[in-house]
C-alpha cells in the first residue's frame, strides 16, 4: 500500500463523497483521512487514500472522468521529521484586511510548517463587528520557544488573543 492524495472541487450535490468512497473502496484502497468545505457554492476538499502502487494509474484515470469534481491526485510522502511535537494555536480577534497573511508570515519567520489551518468569520453581535477566528496545528522541534511565537502572533492586533496548547 502507498499514500496518495487528492484535491477536488465542483458543484456540490448529495452523493459525492459517497461516489468517492465506492470508487476507493472498489480499487482495494484503505480511506485515511479527509476534509470537505462547503465555498462559494461548491464542494472542496482533500483526500488521503492507501492503495497498492499498481492501481494508483487505474484510480487517477477513474477520478479525472469524473462527471462533477475537478481532481487533482500527487504522491503521497511518508517521511516524517524527528523530534517533532504538534502544536495548536486559536486565535480569535477582530477581522482585518492581510490579518491571514500577517499570521502565516510570522510562522513562515520561524520556520515552521503549517499541518493544519482553518479559519472563519463570526458575527460579534456585541461588538457590533466581524470576528476572524483561526485554527493552526503546527510543528515544532521539542525545546521551541512557544512564548515568543505567542507574543509575536498577538503583535498583529491590539485585541487579538492567542492561545497554544501542546498536544
Amino acid at each position: 500500500m502507498k499514500p496518495i492524495i487528492f484535491t477536488l472541487v465542483g458543484s456540490d450535490k448529495p452523493g459525492l463523497i459517497s461516489d468517492l468512497a465506492k470508487t476507493v473502496n472498489d480499487m482495494g484502497g484503505n480511506w485515511l483521512g479527509s476534509n470537505f468545505s462547503h465555498m462559494a457554492g461548491h464542494f472542496a476538499g482533500f483526500v488521503q487514500v492507501d492503495l497498492p502502487l499498481e492501481k494508483h494509474p487505474a484510480l487517477i484515470e477513474r477520478l479525472s472522468q469524473h462527471p462533477d469534481l475537478k481532481i487533482h491526485l500527487l504522491p503521497g510522502i511518508t517521511d516524517h521529521p524527528a523530534a517533532q511535537q504538534s502544536v495548536q494555536i486559536d486565535i480569535i480577534g477582530n477581522d482585518k484586511a492581510g490579518i491571514v497573511q500577517e499570521l502565516t508570515q510570522i510562522l513562515s519567520q520561524f520556520n515552521l510548517n503549517i499541518v493544519k489551518f482553518d479559519s472563519c468569520l463570526e458575527s460579534a453581535p456585541n461588538w457590533g463587528g466581524v470576528l476572524f477566528k483561526a485554527k493552526a496545528t503546527i510543528t515544532v522541534a521539542a525545546d521551541f520557544d512557544l512564548e515568543t511565537l505567542q507574543e509575536s502572533l498577538e503583535s498583529v492586533a491590539n485585541d487579538l488573543m492567542v492561545d497554544i496548547e501542546i498536544q
